[in-house]
C-alpha cells in the first residue's frame, strides 16, 4: 500500500529538520584548539545579541540570535578589536546577515580558505559604512571573568533556575516583556543578589522604573513601593538610584524637612556607609539604536526595613514599573527626579505578578525603535557659524572608530543638519593634521586611497585650522545635494558622522522664482554654466501637474509629474504635435535629480537638466529642447486628474490649463506675458538697420567711389555719415540696454552686434593715430601703408558683422515673439541687401571704368605731367586733387605732342 501524501510530507519535513540542526559538517575535522569554545557577543548596535558555539575547523553554531537588520552584513574575521585591525579585517563565510534575526539558531560554515587561526575576532560586520554591530574576541574567552555568571539561588526550591553562565552584561537569564518598548531581564546570583537589566526604546532623557509593591498593598499598588530609578545623565552616563514612593507626585521637600512623592531613599534619612540605603549597584549601562539598557544589582532582602521591600524569590509578588522624563539635578534637589509618567496603563506604567525563581523568555527579538538616530543633533544657522575642533572618543555612535574624533560645538560627533540652498560656515579648529571636508563617502579618509569613488561637496586639504588661526569654510548645499552626506576628515576615516541634507523650501534651494498665467502654478530654477535646475509646484489640488516649453500646448515640449498606483513620484518628458493623446510622444530627456511628491494633493516636481541636449547627430525632438538663458523661455501648463505612463487616453487630458504663455527671463529672474513687439525694441531694431544698412555702409562708398569729385566732398559726406552711424548705433544700444535690464554675451546676436561695434568704435581712434600723408614724389612709409590697410579693412568689416547682426538680431525676435512677427522683416532685409550688393557692384564698374579712362589720358603727357596719386588721405580735408592744383596753378604746362614718323 503506497504510503499517505501526508506521510510524505512529514518525512519531508522531519528530513530537513534534521539537515538543518546538524551541528558540524561531516567532512570537516575537529584540530582547532577552539573547537567547542562558547562565548557571547558583545553588543554595539542593531540590538545584536546571541552566543556561539565552535562546532569544527570550518564551522560554528549560532544560538539565541538578536539583531536589527543592516545592508550590507557579513560574518568578519580580523587579528584584534582595535579601530585598524577592525577595518582592515575579511570577510569569513558566505552567509549574508541583511534580515531582523529574532530569538534565531543557525550553523555557519566559513569560507574554505579560512581557518580558525586566522581569526582573533569574530565579528557581524556592516560593509558599505565599515560598522561592528557586536563581536567576540575568541582569544580572551577562557581569560573572561565570571562575575557576572547566575547561579542557583541558596534558597531556590523550584529547581528551575538556570545555571547557564552568562558572560556579557547585556545576557542575563530571563526576560520579561513589559510592554512593546519596555523588558526586564533578571539572574539571580549567589548571596541574596539580583541582577536586573531594564531595557526599554524610550528618550535618552527619560527614566525607566522597576520595583516591588509593600506585600500589604492591595491596590494603589504605587504607593509604598520599592522601585529603582535607572537613566542617562547629560553627558550620556547611565544612573540607577532607590526610591521610595509615599505620594503620587513628584518629589518634595516642605520646610518642616519632611518628604513626599516619589523620592531617593537618601532624602528620607540620609546617606550611609555601604550601600545600607541606596543598595542598588550599577553594573552596566548603554544606548544603543535609541534603545536604553541599565544592568543593576539588588539585595533580595535589604537592612533597609522601612524604605525597602524584601523580595521573596520563591513566591510571586506584584512588581510595578513606569517610562517617563526626568528631571535633572539643579542647585535645589541634587537628584535625577522622575516626573508623572503621562500615559495609559500597560504603555507607561503596568503591574504583574512576577516569581524571579521561574524561568522566563517571552522577549521575541530585539527592541527596534522608531527613531534609532539618538545622538546629539545640530541644526546649522546661516548666522552663527559651527565650531569643529578635535578630541577623544566616548560616545562615538558607529563603532569601532579611532581614537580621536570630531567634536561640532563642543558635541561629540553630532548628527548635523543642514537646508538646502541655506549657506553653513564652518569654524575649523581641529589641529592641523585634521582636514574637514563633506563627502558622499561614510568612512572619509580620502576614499581614493581604498580604491573607492566618492563625491567632495566641499573642503578638502586647505580646510584645517587650530584655534589660535581658524580655518572658514563655507558650504551651501544646493537641491542637488543628497539627503545624506558625511563630515569627515581627509586624512583619518570615521572622525566625523552624518549629515542630513533637507529640503528648506523651494525659495531658500532655488535662485530665481516666477509665479505663470493664472497665478496656479509657480515656477522656480536655478542656472549652472550648462544645466538648469527646475521645480514646478501647483497651487491647487491635482493628479498631475505639467509644464510645457512654447507658446501652446501644440509643439510644444512638455514635462509631466504625477504619482503612479504605487505612491512613488515619476516625472515624464514629451514631445507634444496635436490636440489629442496619440499626439502625445515620450521623450528620453536626460534628467536628473528627479523628485516627484504629493501633499495635500498639492504636486510638486524637481528635475535638472542640461542647457543643450548631448544627441551628437540625432534628429531626435528632445535634440531641438535647447534652452537659451538669453532668450525668453515661453512657458505653460496644465493640470489633470489622472496621469499613465503608457496607453495615454483623453481622460488624461487636462481638466485646466494656462489660458497664455508666459515669458521667462531665465537671466533676470523675472516673468512677462506674451506679448507684441515692445515698442523700445522696435525702435532698437529700426536704428540698427538704419545704421549698419544705410548710414555706414553709405559713409564707406562715399570714400570709395566719390573721390574723382573735384573738393572735399566726398571726405566730408564720409566723415559725417560714421560719426552719424556709430552715434546712432550707440543709442540704440542704450534702449536695448534699458528695455532687457542688462547685458549678455549669451546669445550670437550680441556677439555679433558686440564685435561690429567695436570695429566701428576703434575707426575714430584709428583716424585719430594715422601718420602723416607723404608730400608727392616722396615713398609712402610703412606706417602710413599698415594704418591706410587697417582703417579699410576695419571699416569693411565692421559692416559685414555688422550685417551679421541684423540677421542674428532678427532670429532672436523671432525666438522672443514668433516666426509670424518677423518672417516679412528677414525677406525685406534680404531684398536690401541684394539691392545694396547691386549698386555696390554697378558702381565698382564705374570706378573701374573711370581709371581705365584716365589710364588712357596719361599716355599723352609728355612733359610737365605730374605723377597722378591715387592715395587719398581719408580723413583730411586737403585731397590729393586740391593740393595738385595749389602746386600747378602757378606755372604754365606745355604739351609737346610726339611727331608723326
Amino acid at each position: 500500500m503506497p504510503p499517505k501524501p501526508t506521510t510524505l510530507i512529514f518525512l519531508g519535513f522531519l528530513l530537513l529538520l534534521l539537515l538543518t540542526l546538524c551541528h558540524a559538517h561531516p567532512d570537516c575535522p575537529k584540530t582547532s584548539p577552539l573547537v567547542n569554545l562558547e562565548s557571547e557577543f558583545k553588543m554595539l548596535q542593531h540590538q545584536l545579541r546571541g552566543s556561539i558555539k565552535i562546532l569544527d575547523d570550518c564551522s560554528f553554531k549560532v544560538s539565541n540570535f538578536d539583531m536589527l537588520s543592516g545592508s550590507d552584513v557579513h560574518w568578519w574575521g580580523a587579528v584584534a578589536p582595535d579601530f585598524n585591525n577592525l577595518t582592515a579585517g575579511f570577510v569569513v563565510s558566505d552567509q549574508i546577515l541583511n534580515q531582523t534575526y529574532k530569538s534565531a539558531s543557525f550553523t555557519v560554515r566559513l569560507r574554505d580558505n579560512v581557518t580558525w587561526d586566522q581569526i582573533q575576532v569574530l565579528a557581524v560586520w556592516d560593509l558599505p559604512t565599515s560598522s561592528d554591530f557586536g563581536h567576540i574576541v575568541l582569544r580572551d574567552v577562557i581569560n573572561r571573568s565570571s562575575d557576572l555568571a547566575p547561579s542557583p539561588s541558596p534558597a531556590s526550591d523550584s529547581g528551575n533556575v538556570s545555571s547557564q553562565a552568562h558572560t556579557e552584561p547585556t545576557m542575563l537569564v530571563n526576560c520579561k516583556s513589559l510592554s512593546d518598548s519596555f523588558r526586564i531581564r533578571w539572574t539571580l546570583r549567589p548571596e541574596n543578589v539580583i541582577d536586573i537589566g531594564l531595557e526599554a526604546a524610550t528618550g535618552s532623557t527619560n527614566y525607566m522604573a522597576f520595583g516591588w509593591a509593600t506585600p500589604k498593598a492591595t491596590k494603589q499598588f504605587m504607593l509604598g513601593a520599592d522601585v529603582a530609578v535607572a537613566g542617562f545623565d547629560e553627558v550620556g552616563m547611565p544612573f540607577v538610584n532607590d526610591f521610595y514612593i509615599t505620594k503620587y507626585s513628584e518629589c518634595t521637600q516642605y520646610k518642616d524637612g519632611s518628604v513626599k512623592g516619589v523620592c531617593p531613599d537618601t532624602m528620607y534619612q540620609g546617606s550611609a556607609p555601604n550601600g545600607l540605603v541606596n543598595n542598588t549597584k550599577l553594573v552596566y549601562g548603554h544606548r544603543r539604536d535609541a534603545v536604553s539598557f541599565i544592568r543593576y544589582q539588588r539585595p533580595l532582602e535589604s537592612a533597609d526595613q522601612k524604605y525597602d521591600v524584601v523580595v521573596n524569590h520563591t513566591e510571586k509578588m506584584v512588581a510595578i514599573w513606569a517610562l517617563g522624563p526626568i528631571r535633572p539635578p539643579d542647585t535645589l534637589q541634587p537628584y535625577y527626579l522622575p516626573q508623572n509618567h503621562g500615559g495609559p496603563q500597560d504603555v507607561a506604567y503596568g503591574y504583574l505578578q512576577l516569581n524571579v525563581s521561574e524561568h522566563v523568555d517571552d522577549c521575541y527579538g530585539p527592541i527596534d525603535a522608531q527613531d534609532k538616530e539618538d545622538q546629539h543633533l545640530i541644526i546649522a544657522d546661516a548666522k552663527a557659524p559651527l565650531v569643529v575642533t578635535s578630541g577623544q572618543a566616548v560616545h562615538y555612535p558607529d563603532p569601532p572608530n579611532p581614537s580621536k574624533v570630531l567634536y561640532i560645538n563642543k558635541k561629540e560627533a553630532p548628527v548635523l543638519r543642514v537646508e538646502r540652498g541655506v549657506p553653513v560656515t564652518f569654524s575649523i579648529q581641529a589641529g592641523h593634521d585634521v582636514a574637514l571636508y563633506i563627502t558622499s563617502d561614510p568612512l572619509g579618509g580620502n576614499a581614493t586611497l581604498r580604491n573607492t569613488s566618492e563625491t567632495i561637496y566641499a573642503g578638502g586639504p586647505e580646510s584645517q585650522g587650530v584655534q589660535a588661526s581658524p580655518k572658514e569654510l563655507v558650504w551651501a548645499p544646493d537641491r542637488n545635494t543628497p539627503d545624506l552626506v558625511y563630515y569627515q576628515s581627509l586624512y583619518d576615516q570615521k572622525m566625523g558622522y552624518k549629515v542630513q541634507v533637507v529640503d528648506g523650501g523651494l525659495p531658500d534651494m532655488y535662485n530665481n522664482s516666477v509665479i505663470l498665467d493664472d497665478q496656479q502654478v509657480t515656477l522656480f530654477w536655478t542656472l549652472a554654466h550648462d544645466s538648469i535646475s527646475i521645480a514646478v509646484r501647483g497651487e491647487k489640488k491635482s493628479g498631475f501637474l505639467a509644464i510645457g516649453f512654447g507658446r501652446g500646448m501644440v509643439n510644444s515640449y512638455a514635462y509631466v509629474g504625477w504619482i503612479d498606483n504605487i505612491g512613488k513620484g515619476r516625472v515624464n518628458t514629451y514631445w507634444i504635435d496635436g490636440k489629442d493623446a496619440s499626439s502625445v510622444h515620450p521623450t528620453y530627456e536626460n534628467l536628473t535629480y528627479v523628485r516627484c511628491r504629493s501633499e495635500n494633493g498639492i504636486i510638486t516636481f524637481e528635475f535638472t537638466r542640461p542647457l543643450k541636449p548631448s544627441c551628437g547627430k540625432s534628429n531626435k525632438p528632445e535634440c531641438k529642447n535647447i534652452i537659451d538663458p538669453t532668450t525668453p523661455l515661453k512657458v505653460i501648463w496644465a493640470m489633470g486628474a489622472t496621469w499613465s505612463d503608457d496607453h495615454l487616453s483623453d481622460q488624461n487630458m487636462h481638466f485646466v490649463t494656462s489660458s497664455r504663455p508666459i515669458r521667462v527671463l531665465l537671466m533676470r529672474g523675472s516673468a512677462e506675458a506674451e506679448q507684441d513687439l515692445q515698442p523700445v525694441l522696435a525702435v532698437h531694431g529700426f536704428m540698427m538697420f538704419l545704421a549698419w544698412a544705410i548710414v555706414l555702409p553709405g559713409g564707406v562708398l562715399a570714400a570709395r567711389y566719390l573721390k574723382h569729385v573735384k573738393g572735399d566732398g566726398w571726405y566730408r559726406i564720409h566723415v559725417y555719415l560714421q560719426y552719424s552711424g556709430l552715434a546712432i548705433v550707440l543709442l540704440a544700444l542704450l534702449f536695448a540696454v534699458a528695455e532687457l535690464r542688462g547685458f549678455f554675451f549669451g546669445s550670437l546676436h550680441v556677439k555679433f552686434g558686440t564685435t561690429a561695434i567695436f570695429l566701428v568704435c576703434m575707426q575714430p581712434v584709428n583716424a585719430y593715430l594715422r601718420p602723416k600723408r607723404p608730400n608727392n614724389g616722396v615713398h609712402v612709409s610703412s606706417k602710413r601703408l599698415m594704418w591706410e590697410y587697417l582703417h579699410v579693412i576695419g571699416g569693411r568689416s565692421a559692416i559685414v558683422v555688422g550685417f551679421g547682426a541684423l540677421f542674428t538680431g532678427l532670429r532672436h525676435l523671432g525666438d522672443r515673439y514668433g516666426g509670424e512677427n518677423v518672417g516679412g522683416l528677414n525677406w525685406a532685409l534680404i531684398v536690401w541687401f541684394l539691392i545694396c550688393a547691386v549698386i555696390v557692384i554697378y558702381l565698382e564698374y564705374c570706378e573701374r571704368q573711370r581709371r581705365r579712362d584716365r589710364s588712357v589720358g596719361r599716355s599723352n603727357w609728355v612733359l610737365g605731367n605730374l605723377e597722378e596719386d591715387d592715395s587719398v588721405d581719408l580723413l583730411s580735408p586737403n585731397g590729393i586733387h586740391s593740393e595738385k592744383e595749389s602746386r600747378t596753378s602757378g606755372r604754365m604746362e606745355v604739351q609737346l605732342e610726339p611727331l608723326n614718323r
